[in-house]
C-alpha cells in the first residue's frame, strides 16, 4: 500500500500490520507533523535472521543513530548483511531503517533523498 510522507510516496506492507489502513495513514502524519515519535502499531517482524536484525532497528531511539557496523556487531554478523536486511525491510520508517548509517556516508535507502530528510527531521525535532 503507499502513503504518502514528506511529499514522498513511501510503500508498506499493510498485511505486516494489524491495525487499519486509516490508523496507519493517521499514525504517520502524526510523525510527519512531529506528534509521535514512536509508532504503536502491532506487526509482523519478517521471520529468522531479517527479523532478528528488524527488531534490532526498532531500539535505536527517535533521533539518534547506529552504524551498520553497530548492530552487525551486536549481533554477530557482518555490516552488509545488516544493510542487506534493512533493503528487504516490508514496513520502512515504522522499522526505522533509516537510522542505520554507514561510518562515513549516510549509507543506502529505497527512497532517495528521503533518509536524510527524515534524520534531519528527527534531529530537530528531539532539541
Amino acid at each position: 500500500m503507499t502513503y504518502e510522507l514528506f511529499a514522498r510516496q513511501i510503500e508498506l506492507d499493510p498485511t505486516r500490520i494489524a491495525e487499519s489502513r486509516h490508523t496507519i495513514r493517521e499514525q504517520l502524519a502524526e510523525y510527519e507533523n512531529g506528534r509521535r515519535r514512536q509508532f504503536e502499531l502491532t506487526f509482523d517482524f519478517t521471520d529468522g535472521f531479517t527479523g532478528e536484525i528488524h527488531r534490532e532497528l526498532c531500539k535505536i531511539p527517535y533521533g539518534d543513530t547506529r552504524t551498520y557496523g553497530q548492530i552487525a556487531e551486536r549481533l554477530g554478523t557482518a555490516p552488509i548483511a545488516v544493510g542487506q536486511a534493512c533493503a528487504r525491510n516490508p514496513i520502512p520508517v515504522v522499522i526505522p531503517c533509516h537510522r542505520v548509517v554507514g561510518t562515513d556516508s549516510l549509507g543506502g535507502y529505497i527512497y532517495p533523498g528521503l533518509k536524510e530528510k527524515l534524520l534531519n527531521f528527527e534531529q530537530a525535532n528531539t532539541r
